[in-house]
């Protein structure tokens, strides 16, 4: 499966049966897939076909859908038969009385009540041609959506592959810092024993000598080395294989990696180290924020 975003946007216009209407579908960042329709007036019955199409094809994010439709003839006028005879009626009796011109058309029709606009109401089998046509068009709007978060997703990998191949190069920097070295080490250690023999106070060496071995037990940073190596490899395969939604993956080895390059800088004892801990941890942050996006 491709990668996807998370984030698009799509409209489909659709036009039939004296009908014109357009679907707008905005998709953001979430953490399930939650949708929300926003319907004319009539046409809720849809949700649950809507939901149908968009389950089939999406795995998370947050959709807005929208439908706007109109009518090309929004209604028909009618003559209300029964009132123009009423007035027909009166007119002629009129008429005889007081001897009066006949009443014309023009003069009864603009009558208030003669004419009436009747709002044109679908039938049953017309109503189910028409929500057929709506969902085809939304399904299609569906699929550009798609088409355009997968885009999106593809941009997205080779940020992210890029990040990944930075965290590698930084931890394999961090494994071979010269700081790392036995003799390093040692000097090191042997520096700070001699330093504090020199202060005057009384030190027992054989304890001070477990305590220092104690001490470089506990900065030593291969365990999480380790780690970052192994979670770099599994971010890759989740990369290349992208086998299924891989979002929640990602954002769960960007949060290991974060804790294994805290760990690294709290251990650190060397500039060097601290150094390629912070940034080990400036490009993590910016992983994080990518694969928020991812699907």
């Amino acid at each position: 499966m491709t990668l996807s975003s998370m984030t698009g946007f799509a409209r489909k216009d659709g036009h039939a049966q004296g009908l014109s209407w357009y679907w707008e579908v905005k998709s953001v960042n979430s953490r399930s897939l939650d949708l929300r329709c926003r319907l004319p007036q009539g046409l809720e019955p849809l949700e649950p076909q809507i939901k149908d199409l968009a389950q089939a094809r999406f795995h998370r994010g947050s959709l807005q859908v929208s439908l706007e439709l109109k009518r090309d003839l929004e209604s028909e006028i009618k003559v209300n038969e029964a009132a123009l005879e009423e007035l027909l009626a009166l007119a002629r009796a009129l008429q005889k009385k007081h001897n009066l011109p006949p009443p014309t058309v023009e003069g009864l029709l603009s009558i208030r009540g003669v004419i009436e606009t009747v709002e044109r109401e679908d039938d049953a089998q017309a109503a189910s041609a028409r929500n057929a046509l709506l969902l085809q068009t939304l399904a299609e709007a569906f699929d550009v959506l798609l088409a355009a978060r997968r885009a999106e997703g593809a941009k997205l990998r080779k940020v992210l592959a890029h990040q990944i191949e930075t965290i590698e190069d930084l931890s394999f920097r961090a494994r071979d810092c010269p700081a790392r070295s036995a003799d390093s080490i040692k000097a090191r250690l042997a520096e700070q024993i001699d330093r504090l023999l020199d202060s005057g106070r009384n030190f027992d060496p054989d304890r001070l000598h477990q305590e220092a071995l104690l001490l470089a037990a506990r900065s030593d940073i291969q365990e999480e080395l380790d780690r970052i190596f192994a979670h770099v490899g599994a971010a890759h395969d989740l990369l290349k294989d992208g086998a299924g939604p891989v979002g929640r993956k990602l954002d769960f080895l960007a949060q290991e990696f974060h804790r294994e390059a805290n760990t690294l800088c709290a251990k650190s004892q060397d500039k060097t180290l601290s150094s390629i801990g912070l940034s080990l941890k400036a490009v993590i942050d910016q992983m994080r924020e990518q694969v928020q996006n991812i699907e």
